[in-house]
Protein backbone atom coordinates (compact mmCIF):
# COMPACT_ATOMS: atom_id res chain seq x y z
CA UNK A 1 0.00 0.00 0.00
CA UNK A 2 2.08 2.99 -1.48
CA UNK A 3 -0.58 5.75 0.30
CA UNK A 4 0.51 3.96 3.64
CA UNK A 5 4.30 4.02 3.34
CA UNK A 6 3.81 7.85 1.88
CA UNK A 7 1.94 8.61 5.41
CA UNK A 8 4.14 6.69 7.52
CA UNK A 9 7.65 8.89 6.25
CA UNK A 10 5.22 12.49 6.88
CA UNK A 11 4.34 11.04 9.74
CA UNK A 12 8.32 10.74 10.54
CA UNK A 13 8.96 14.26 9.69
CA UNK A 14 6.37 16.22 11.44
CA UNK A 15 6.06 15.57 15.66
CA UNK A 16 3.39 13.17 15.37
CA UNK A 17 -0.30 14.10 17.37
CA UNK A 18 -3.50 12.61 18.18
CA UNK A 19 -4.78 15.06 14.88
CA UNK A 20 -2.44 13.29 12.50
CA UNK A 21 -2.90 10.01 13.72
CA UNK A 22 -6.27 10.34 13.61
CA UNK A 23 -6.56 11.18 9.82
CA UNK A 24 -4.15 8.53 8.77
CA UNK A 25 -6.13 5.82 10.65
CA UNK A 26 -9.55 7.59 9.01
CA UNK A 27 -7.90 7.22 5.86
CA UNK A 28 -6.68 3.76 5.71
CA UNK A 29 -9.48 2.71 6.87
CA UNK A 30 -11.46 4.18 3.94
CA UNK A 31 -8.94 1.73 1.80
CA UNK A 32 -9.76 -1.62 3.75
CA UNK A 33 -13.22 -2.50 1.67
CA UNK A 34 -14.41 -4.00 5.08
CA UNK A 35 -14.94 -1.08 6.43
CA UNK A 36 -15.29 1.42 3.44
CA UNK A 37 -18.43 1.14 3.28
CA UNK A 38 -20.09 1.13 6.89
CA UNK A 39 -17.92 4.78 7.33
CA UNK A 40 -19.31 6.19 3.97
CA UNK A 41 -23.21 4.90 4.93
CA UNK A 42 -22.28 6.49 8.65
CA UNK A 43 -21.40 10.02 6.58
CA UNK A 44 -24.24 9.58 4.27
CA UNK A 45 -26.67 9.83 7.97
CA UNK A 46 -26.05 13.27 8.45
CA UNK A 47 -27.86 14.01 5.01
CA UNK A 48 -31.02 12.01 6.43
CA UNK A 49 -31.21 14.14 8.95
CA UNK A 50 -32.75 16.76 6.56
CA UNK A 51 -35.80 16.85 4.56
CA UNK A 52 -35.56 17.06 1.04
CA UNK A 53 -37.83 20.30 -0.81
CA UNK A 54 -41.02 19.94 -2.93
CA UNK A 55 -40.89 21.86 -6.10
CA UNK A 56 -42.60 25.27 -7.35
CA UNK A 57 -45.99 24.44 -9.05
CA UNK A 58 -44.92 26.38 -11.84
CA UNK A 59 -41.26 24.18 -12.06
CA UNK A 60 -42.64 21.03 -11.73
CA UNK A 61 -42.50 18.76 -14.73
CA UNK A 62 -45.32 16.36 -16.06
CA UNK A 63 -44.69 12.65 -16.73
CA UNK A 64 -46.48 11.77 -20.02
CA UNK A 65 -45.30 8.81 -20.82
CA UNK A 66 -46.78 5.40 -18.45
CA UNK A 67 -45.21 3.04 -20.73
CA UNK A 68 -42.73 1.38 -18.23
CA UNK A 69 -42.96 -2.42 -16.95
CA UNK A 70 -41.15 -3.48 -14.37
CA UNK A 71 -40.72 -7.19 -12.21
CA UNK A 72 -40.54 -7.56 -8.42
CA UNK A 73 -38.20 -10.31 -6.74
CA UNK A 74 -40.87 -12.65 -6.84
CA UNK A 75 -41.45 -12.36 -10.55
CA UNK A 76 -44.61 -10.51 -10.59
CA UNK A 77 -45.02 -8.18 -13.70
CA UNK A 78 -45.76 -4.26 -12.55
CA UNK A 79 -47.06 -1.95 -15.40
CA UNK A 80 -46.14 2.39 -14.39
CA UNK A 81 -49.69 2.84 -16.08
CA UNK A 82 -51.48 1.05 -13.61
CA UNK A 83 -50.04 3.40 -11.30
CA UNK A 84 -51.80 6.43 -13.33
CA UNK A 85 -53.93 8.35 -11.15
CA UNK A 86 -52.02 7.67 -7.89
CA UNK A 87 -49.87 9.51 -5.41
CA UNK A 88 -46.49 7.37 -6.05
CA UNK A 89 -43.07 7.45 -4.91
CA UNK A 90 -39.95 6.26 -6.79
CA UNK A 91 -36.96 5.54 -5.70
CA UNK A 92 -34.20 4.70 -7.41
CA UNK A 93 -31.29 2.87 -5.64
CA UNK A 94 -28.50 -0.11 -5.15
CA UNK A 95 -27.28 -2.42 -2.05
CA UNK A 96 -23.94 -1.53 -2.58
CA UNK A 97 -24.87 2.80 -2.54
CA UNK A 98 -23.56 3.88 0.63
CA UNK A 99 -25.91 6.91 0.52
CA UNK A 100 -29.01 3.96 -0.42
CA UNK A 101 -28.11 2.43 2.45
CA UNK A 102 -28.24 5.56 5.07
CA UNK A 103 -32.11 6.39 3.89
CA UNK A 104 -33.13 3.48 3.50
CA UNK A 105 -34.67 3.14 7.36
CA UNK A 106 -36.60 6.43 6.88
CA UNK A 107 -38.12 4.86 3.66
CA UNK A 108 -39.03 1.77 5.26
CA UNK A 109 -40.90 4.53 8.03
CA UNK A 110 -42.69 5.97 5.82
CA UNK A 111 -43.91 2.91 3.98
CA UNK A 112 -45.14 1.37 6.80
CA UNK A 113 -47.26 4.15 7.67
CA UNK A 114 -48.54 5.33 3.75
CA UNK A 115 -47.99 2.06 2.44
CA UNK A 116 -52.31 1.50 1.81
CA UNK A 117 -52.45 4.92 0.77
CA UNK A 118 -49.65 5.79 -1.78
CA UNK A 119 -47.73 3.49 -4.16
CA UNK A 120 -43.92 2.68 -3.41
CA UNK A 121 -41.65 1.68 -6.19
CA UNK A 122 -38.21 1.11 -5.59
CA UNK A 123 -36.14 0.47 -8.93
CA UNK A 124 -33.07 -1.53 -8.53
CA UNK A 125 -30.82 -3.14 -12.02
CA UNK A 126 -29.07 -5.34 -9.36
CA UNK A 127 -30.11 -9.46 -9.09
CA UNK A 128 -33.28 -10.26 -7.51
CA UNK A 129 -31.04 -12.96 -5.45
CA UNK A 130 -28.74 -9.52 -4.22
CA UNK A 131 -32.00 -7.67 -3.20
CA UNK A 132 -33.95 -10.25 -1.13
CA UNK A 133 -30.67 -10.81 0.99
CA UNK A 134 -30.27 -7.27 1.73
CA UNK A 135 -34.06 -6.57 2.54
CA UNK A 136 -33.83 -9.96 4.81
CA UNK A 137 -30.86 -8.90 6.60
CA UNK A 138 -32.23 -5.33 7.22
CA UNK A 139 -36.15 -6.12 7.52
CA UNK A 140 -37.08 -4.04 5.07
CA UNK A 141 -40.47 -5.43 3.88
CA UNK A 142 -41.26 -3.04 0.76
CA UNK A 143 -40.67 -5.09 -2.65
CA UNK A 144 -38.43 -3.91 -5.08
CA UNK A 145 -38.51 -3.86 -8.98
CA UNK A 146 -35.97 -4.79 -11.70
CA UNK A 147 -37.06 -2.65 -14.49
CA UNK A 148 -37.62 -4.68 -18.28
CA UNK A 149 -38.50 -2.16 -20.35
CA UNK A 150 -36.99 1.42 -21.49
CA UNK A 151 -37.46 3.81 -18.67
CA UNK A 152 -39.91 6.84 -19.28
CA UNK A 153 -38.18 9.96 -20.83
CA UNK A 154 -38.57 11.80 -17.06
CA UNK A 155 -36.12 9.57 -15.59
CA UNK A 156 -34.09 8.85 -18.33
CA UNK A 157 -31.84 11.60 -16.89
CA UNK A 158 -31.61 9.23 -13.40
CA UNK A 159 -27.43 9.26 -13.79
CA UNK A 160 -27.14 8.87 -9.69
CA UNK A 161 -28.28 7.66 -7.06
CA UNK A 162 -30.41 7.31 -5.01
CA UNK A 163 -32.41 9.56 -6.80
CA UNK A 164 -36.16 9.72 -5.48
CA UNK A 165 -39.24 11.30 -7.09
CA UNK A 166 -42.80 12.17 -5.27
CA UNK A 167 -45.44 12.14 -7.75
CA UNK A 168 -49.21 13.62 -7.58
CA UNK A 169 -52.06 12.01 -8.63
CA UNK A 170 -52.22 14.46 -12.16
CA UNK A 171 -48.34 13.08 -13.20
CA UNK A 172 -46.69 16.15 -11.78
CA UNK A 173 -43.30 15.61 -9.56
CA UNK A 174 -43.56 17.04 -6.54
CA UNK A 175 -40.09 16.25 -5.18
CA UNK A 176 -37.29 15.24 -7.29
CA UNK A 177 -34.42 14.76 -4.72
CA UNK A 178 -30.82 13.58 -5.74
CA UNK A 179 -28.75 11.71 -2.54
CA UNK A 180 -29.81 10.71 0.97
CA UNK A 181 -32.54 12.20 2.63
CA UNK A 182 -35.15 11.51 5.86
CA UNK A 183 -37.98 10.52 4.06
CA UNK A 184 -40.26 10.02 7.15
CA UNK A 185 -40.42 13.77 8.07
CA UNK A 186 -43.00 16.15 8.40
CA UNK A 187 -42.31 18.38 5.44
CA UNK A 188 -42.26 14.59 3.67
CA UNK A 189 -45.41 13.46 5.41
CA UNK A 190 -47.42 16.94 5.04
CA UNK A 191 -46.62 17.16 1.25
CA UNK A 192 -48.25 13.63 0.91
CA UNK A 193 -51.20 14.07 2.96
CA UNK A 194 -51.84 16.95 0.92
CA UNK A 195 -51.68 15.14 -2.05
CA UNK A 196 -54.20 12.46 -0.79
CA UNK A 197 -56.62 15.40 0.10
CA UNK A 198 -56.07 14.65 4.14
CA UNK A 199 -56.06 18.43 4.66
Amino acid sequence: MPFLIIAYSLMKRSKPNIKNIAFFVLIALFLIPQTRQPIQVALHKVFTLFSPSTIEKTKQVTITDYNWKLRDTNGVLLNFQDLKGHVVLINFWATWCPPCIAEMPSMQNLYNDYKDNIEFLFVSNEAHSKIDQFLIENDYSFSVYNPITDYPEEFNGVTSIPRTFLIDKAGHIVIDKNGAANWNSETVRSTIDELLGVY
